[in-house]
C-alpha cells in the first residue's frame, strides 16, 4: 500500500520571529519533529524545499496543497509563505491539515481554533526532552486526522455548504511524480552543504549555498551561508575571500535581522584586523551596534563591546573614553542577559542555550 504523503509548508533556515525578536531555526524543527513524526505515523513527509527545479515550484506545491493527504504548516515567526499556503490548504480541503508553532509566538484570531500542536525552541536548537515529547504527540495527531478526519479549515466550518474543487488525478499525479525520490532537491543541497562546514569544507559547501541561491531566489539565508563560507575559506587568499564574502552580503536588501548583521560584522572585523583600515572597524561596529539595539541578541553586544575595546586603542582623548566607557556599559547589560538565560534554563531543567565558550568570557568579564 503507497504510504500517504505529507506536506510541510513552513519557512527554512534562520529566521526572526517579529512577535519576540529571536531568531529560530526552522530547520531544526523539521529535522527533530516534524520528519521524525510524519515518518513514525508511516507516512511520506516533503517539505516544500524538496521541490528541485524552481520552474515547477510553484505547481508542484499547489498540486501538492490540493493533493496531500495531510498538511502541517509551521507558522513560527509568522512566516507569510506558510500562512498563505495554510489559507490556500484551507480553501482546497476542509480536514487533514495541522497546525504547529514555537510556543512563544503569537497565532492569528482566524486560525487558534485549529487543532495545534505547541513546541519550545530554544533558538538554535530543540532540547532532546522537548523534541521526543513533541514527536510522539504530532505523530498520535497525524494518526487521529487519517482515522477520524474533521473540518478544520474555517472556511468549510463557517460555510458548510461549500464544495471542494475537483482536479484530475492525472493532472495532479504528474506533478506529483517528479518530487519522488530526488537527490538534487533543495533540501537534500541544503543538508550537503551542512556536511561539508561541518568538515570546514568552505570552498565546496560556498560552491552549494551557491546553487541554492540560484535556484531559490530572494532567500537571504542562502546568500549568509555563502557568504560565511566565502569567507571562512581563505581561498585564493584570506584578503580576497574577505572582500567577496562583503560583496555577496550586499545582495541582502534588508539587513535588520541579528543573522545578517553579525555576519557583516564578522566580515568587516577580519578585514579591519587584516588590513588595519579604521572604516573596516566602524563598519563592524555599526552592524553590531544595529543587531544589538534592535534585538538586544548578546552574540551581538559582545562583538560590539569588543569591537569598541579595539576601537578605543585607536582613538584618542574623549572619542577613546566614550568607547571605552560604552564598552564596559554593553559587557554589563550582556552580562545580566547570560545570567537571566542561565537562571531560565535551570528553572526549566533544559540545556544551557548559551555555548560554554561566551559564558567562560563574560564570567572572566565580571571578575576583573
Amino acid at each position: 500500500m503507497e504510504k500517504k504523503i505529507c506536506f510541510v509548508v513552513m519557512g527554512f533556515g534562520k529566521k526572526k520571529d517579529p512577535a519576540t525578536n529571536r531568531t529560530i531555526d526552522l530547520d531544526a524543527t523539521y529535522k527533530k519533529i516534524i520528519r521524525p513524526a510524519v515518518e513514525l505515523a508511516k507516512c511520506k513527509c516533503i517539505r516544500a524545499d524538496e521541490i528541485v527545479e524552481s520552474s515547477i515550484i510553484d505547481k508542484s506545491m499547489y498540486a501538492l496543497l490540493y493533493r496531500a493527504d495531510i498538511v502541517i504548516a509551521d507558522i513560527s515567526t509568522y512566516n507569510p509563505n506558510a500562512i498563505y499556503e495554510l489559507g490556500v490548504r484551507h480553501s482546497l480541503r476542509p480536514y487533514s491539515t495541522i497546525i504547529i508553532k514555537e510556543d512563544e509566538g503569537n497565532i492569528p484570531f482566524d486560525i487558534s481554533h485549529n487543532r495545534m500542536v505547541s513546541y519550545k525552541h530554544l533558538g538554535n536548537e530543540i532540547s532532546d526532552q522537548e523534541a521526543k515529547k513533541c514527536v510522539q504527540q504530532l505523530k498520535r495527531l497525524i494518526e487521529s486526522v487519517i482515522e477520524y478526519p474533521e473540518t478544520d479549515s474555517p472556511l468549510y466550518t463557517y460555510i458548510p455548504t461549500m464544495q471542494k474543487p475537483s482536479i484530475s488525478d492525472e493532472e495532479i499525479e504528474s506533478i506529483v511524480r517528479r518530487l519522488k525520490e530526488n537527490e538534487e532537491s533543495v533540501y537534500a543541497l541544503t543538508e550537503n552543504a551542512k556536511i561539508l562546514m561541518a568538515k570546514s569544507d568552505f570552498c565546496g559547501a560556498e560552491k552549494i549555498w551557491g546553487k541554492l541561491c540560484a535556484k531559490v531566489e530572494n532567500e537571504k539565508y542562502y546568500t549568509q551561508q555563502q557568504a560565511l563560507c566565502r569567507y571562512k575559506s581563505e581561498h585564493p587568499t584570506k584578503r580576497k575571500a574577505l572582500t567577496d564574502a562583503l560583496g555577496i552580503m550586499g545582495k541582502i536588501e534588508n539587513q535588520t535581522d541579528t543573522e545578517t548583521l553579525g555576519i557583516l560584522g564578522a566580515i568587516n572585523k577580519r578585514l579591519w584586523e587584516e588590513m588595519k583600515d579604521p572604516s573596516y572597524l566602524e563598519a563592524a561596529i555599526d552592524a553590531y551596534k544595529k543587531g544589538w539595539s534592535l534585538h538586544k541578541d548578546y552574540y551581538t553586544g559582545e562583538n560590539y563591546a569588543n569591537c569598541l575595546m579595539m576601537q578605543e586603542k585607536i582613538l584618542e582623548g574623549d572619542l577613546s573614553t566614550h568607547a571605552k566607557v560604552e564598552a564596559r556599559l554593553t559587557f554589563e547589560e550582556v552580562v545580566k542577559i547570560i545570567l537571566a538565560s542561565l537562571e531560565e534554563d535551570e528553572r526549566l531543567g533544559k540545556s544551557f542555550s548559551v555555548n560554554s565558550c561566551t559564558k567562560s568570557r563574560f564570567f572572566h568579564f565580571l571578575l576583573g
